[in-house]
């Protein structure tokens, strides 16, 4: 688990020298306040870090300068506790690479009806203040974060939370490194895409390394390292009876256990943080990896099946910014419908690799023939997902533009047996409905791989889409296809 507490936000508050210095030492000391409060806030998982109040052109360029090289600094909160002439930011504005949240709060909540005087007035200006900063925030095409209430709200300090959690992702992005065992899936479209463009907007890496190379480490493990990890295995799921001490497919277990370990040193020592496989490309390999790239995923890593690199991405960028939550983000495939008009439903899962950071209670060990990749019986982590309100996510490459497309869904209790599927497996409700929903996933050129998270809200992807400049399209409760469509075409002009 990332600790969030390495990395930082300044909290930057605004005025002038028009108020004298009294009215400044009251500015600059109600913003230590709210910077401690939120510092403390068990509800804002970075650092947030005073710092003085800037009053001209200068100290708010040389602030934004030094936020945009600060080791672990990810973004700036700022706040016009007075009036801040909004000439005095632009070259600040337009130096700042890293993301902005304009506060827009004051220091008192309520009006004191009986004391408020011009004394009162000159000093607590946030009103109109943020008002000004606003205006050329928008008439510089700025994306930014507006929040609105009082700093102590408990609403206020969540979005703060996933700002803050987005503003990390997008920071690791930065130096994010993606590797590729082999190629895409042959034929596949929705897998591939322009790595080059990716790194330009996102800043991740994306390359490629032949399996022979992770075959390689993987073949360097030792016998007692693999010991240790079937060990863990058995303290940590339910195994079946053939993998266990005495089993006949106990050595299938030993062998998975060692693309376990190979897959963890290869990726530590490249410094990846995400990586891609496909069952096509395993030449070397006794097995398809299925419990080392759900166990892969536990740790933080992100995956994508057949080549899916952009997926891969988007699992360990969401996992950075649930750092610590409750429940689950797994890779994900819509696989198959229930099509009962009384209870419609989709049947999430992937022939091996589905996190088991979802499940819902307890997870087997298993293993069992695959139809496909001309391997050794793999070993998989078999579970059903927990029930509740989840997200899909798919990023797609356009051709001139990436895209984020986000579906709310509401997960089910998974009451029936499967007694010849042994995948893990989910099953959801698309919101609206499942006709509008998978319909408007289609029109939105969704991918059949996504992301599935338990514990995100739609608000965070709407801020990582704002942050990094993208497309977004939503699908929940409220889409309406001929809006949908009209909302397509639309930004069909929009990303000329």
């Amino acid at each position: 688990m990332l600790d969030l507490k390495q990395f930082e936000v300044w909290f930057v508050t605004g005025s002038q020298h028009l108020y004298g210095e009294e009215t400044l030492r009251q500015v600059d000391e109600h913003s230590k306040i709210i910077a401690d409060f939120f510092n403390n806030s068990p509800q804002i998982p970075v650092k947030v870090v005073f710092k003085p109040v800037v009053k001209t052109p200068e100290e708010i360029l040389q602030i934004c300068r030094e936020a945009n090289v600060a080791p672990n600094c990810v973004g700036i909160i700022t706040w016009m506790h007075t009036f801040s002439p909004a000439k005095m930011w632009i070259r600040g504005l337009t130096a700042l690479q890293i993301p902005l949240l304009h506060l827009h709060t004051q220091f008192n909540r309520d009006i004191p009806y009986s004391e408020i005087d011009m004394d009162f007035m000159n000093l607590n200006q946030s009103a109109h203040g943020d008002r000004e900063f606003g205006h050329i925030m928008t008439k510089m095409r700025m994306n930014r974060k507006v929040v609105v209430g009082h700093w102590q709200a408990i609403l206020v300090l969540e979005q703060i939370n996933v700002w803050t959690r987005v503003s990390v992702a997008k920071y690791k992005m930065q130096t994010m490194k993606v590797v590729r065992f082999g190629d895409n899936m042959r034929q596949v479209a929705v897998t591939d895409g322009d790595k080059v463009s990716a790194e330009m907007k996102f800043g991740f890496s994306v390359n490629t390394h032949a399996v022979g190379d992770l075959v390689q480490v993987i073949n360097q493990i030792s016998d007692a390292e693999i010991g240790k990890l079937m060990q863990e295995y058995e303290d940590t799921y339910t195994l079946m009876p053939s993998l266990t001490k005495y089993g006949e497919k106990r050595s299938s277990l030993f062998e998975a256990a060692r693309i376990e370990l190979g897959l963890k040193a290869f990726l530590e020592d490249g410094g990846y943080s995400a990586y891609t496989n496909t069952f096509e490309d395993l030449h070397g390999m006794r097995q398809l990896p299925g419990i080392g790239s759900q166990r892969m995923m536990a740790a933080g890593y992100g995956y994508g099946g057949e080549g899916d690199w952009k997926t891969s991405a988007m699992v360990h960028i969401m996992k950075v910014m649930a750092s610590g939550m409750k429940g689950g983000i797994s890779f994900m495939e819509d696989y198959t419908y229930h099509f009962d008009p009384a209870n419609p439903m989709v049947l999430g899962s992937h022939m091996l690799e589905i996190c088991p950071t979802i499940a819902a209670n307890q997870v087997n060990c298993e293993v069992h023939p695959l139809g496909i990749g001309g391997k050794e019986d793999p070993v998989r982590l078999v579970f059903n997902a927990a029930a509740g309100p989840a997200l899909n996510v798919s990023l797609v490459d356009l051709g001139n533009r990436f895209r984020l497309i986000v579906n709310e869904v509401e997960a089910i209790e998974v009451t029936e047996s499967f007694p010849k599927l042994p995948t893990a497996r989910a099953l959801w409700k698309p919101q609206p409905s499942m006709e509008v929903g998978l319909q408007a996933w289609i029109l939105a050129g969704g991918a059949h791989h996504t992301v599935y998270s338990q514990n995100l809200t739609t608000e965070y992807i709407e801020d990582l889409a704002e942050m990094l400049d993208i497309e977004l399209v939503v699908i929940d409760k409220d889409t309406k296809i001929r809006g949908l469509k009209n909302e397509l075409r639309l930004n069909e002009f929009f990303y000329k």
